[in-house]
This record gives C-alpha cells, sequence and structure tokens, in this order.
C-alpha cells in the first residue's frame, strides 16, 4: 500500500495562516494608527475652535473693559462736574450774606462804640475797633450773639490807652452764619428724617 507524505502540505498550510494572521493584525494595527490619527485631528480642531472662541471671547471683555473703564471717567466726571454747579450755587446764594452782615453790624454797634477794621477769613470774622469802656464792648458781644447773621463772639484784645472818649482798643472774632448752608443742612436733616420714618419699624 502506497504512503503518502503529508507534511509539506500541511506546513505550507501553516504558513499561510501565520501569514494571514500577520496580514490581519498589521491591517488592525494600521487601522488603529488611523483612527486615533482621526481622533487627533477632530479633538485639535475642537480645541483650536475652542480656543478662537476663548480668544474672542477675550477681546470682547477687554472692549468692554475699557467702555466700563470710560463709563467710569464719565461718572467721576459728572460727579465733579454736578460739585461745581453746587458750590457755584451756594456762593451765588450766599453772595448777599456780607451785605446783611454789614448792615446787621451798623445797627447792632451800640452808642459809645465804633469799629475800625473787619477782616473776613472764610466764615471767620476779625472786628477791630474803638469803645468807651469794656461795657460797651461786652454790649457789642451780646449784640452779636443775638444776631441773625454772626454768632460765637470771642473777645481776644481789649485795651485801654489815654482818657480820650473812645479809649479802649478791641479785637474780637466772630462767626458769620450761612443762612442758606443752614436752610441746605435743615432740609437734607428733613428729607433724611423723613426716609427714615418711611423706612423704619417700631422700636
Amino acid at each position: 500500500m502506497p504512503r503518502i507524505n503529508l507534511l509539506p502540505w500541511r506546513e505550507e498550510q501553516r504558513k499561510e495562516r501565520k501569514q494571514a494572521f500577520l496580514v490581519s493584525i498589521g491591517g488592525a494595527a494600521v487601522a488603529a494608527l488611523a483612527t486615533a490619527f482621526a481622533f487627533n485631528l477632530y479633538f485639535n480642531s475642537l480645541i483650536g475652535a475652542q480656543q478662537a472662541r476663548n480668544d474672542r471671547l477675550n477681546a470682547e471683555i477687554a472692549t468692554l473693559d475699557k467702555q466700563i473703564a470710560r463709563i467710569n471717567d464719565l461718572e467721576q466726571q459728572k460727579q465733579q462736574f454736578i460739585a461745581r454747579m453746587e458750590i457755584i450755587e451756594r456762593l451765588q446764594g450766599s453772595r448777599p450774606e456780607i451785605v446783611h452782615v454789614f448792615d446787621d453790624l451798623a445797627r447792632i454797634v451800640p452808642e459809645g462804640a465804633q469799629l475800625t477794621a473787619l477782616t473776613q477769613t472764610g466764615a471767620r470774622l476779625k472786628i477791630e475797633g474803638l469803645a468807651q469802656s469794656s461795657t460797651r464792648v461786652s454790649t457789642f458781644m451780646r449784640n452779636i450773639d443775638e444776631s441773625k447773621w454772626m454768632r460765637k463772639p470771642e473777645l481776644e484784645v481789649i485795651e485801654t490807652k489815654g482818657k480820650a472818649p473812645l479809649g479802649s482798643n478791641f479785637v474780637l472774632f466772630a462767626e458769620q452764619v450761612s443762612v442758606v448752608a443752614e436752610e441746605a443742612a435743615k432740609e437734607a436733616g428733613t428729607k433724611g428724617g423723613t426716609r427714615t420714618a418711611a423706612t423704619g419699624g417700631s422700636p
């Protein structure tokens, strides 16, 4: 009975299977690399798009910051302008007050006294004059204290020189009353009290 040697055929089949396995592994590796490359491109495109959006948002935020700074600067200029206008209005309102001070001084200077100088620094008045005696000066100070346009008299110096009819020199200080400012303060206090009463509860 003849014998058939199957070894070469089996060896050839084994080689073919091995080659097919290697080919399949290589194909899978190529497919994996291609898939990884595609995912890398996709995610890079997503990152690039997000970075572009971030850059655009940052640019818009910078523009808004500049606009906000400009608005704040305009608001500050507005407040400064309002403050200057208020000062001008107060000055215009208080301009006639010094006239009232002079009229009041002429009215309240007692007999036996006369004024020689008047100096004003802000609301502080320096009054210099001559009087027959310290009693006349005291009367003058009481009159100042009762005046509508002056208050807080303070005697600095009183000197008696010789026996002249007006032999006493005196220097005193007083404070000019700003009726406009006091009325504005009262009005502000009234508004503040109204707001407190409107918002406050029972104690």
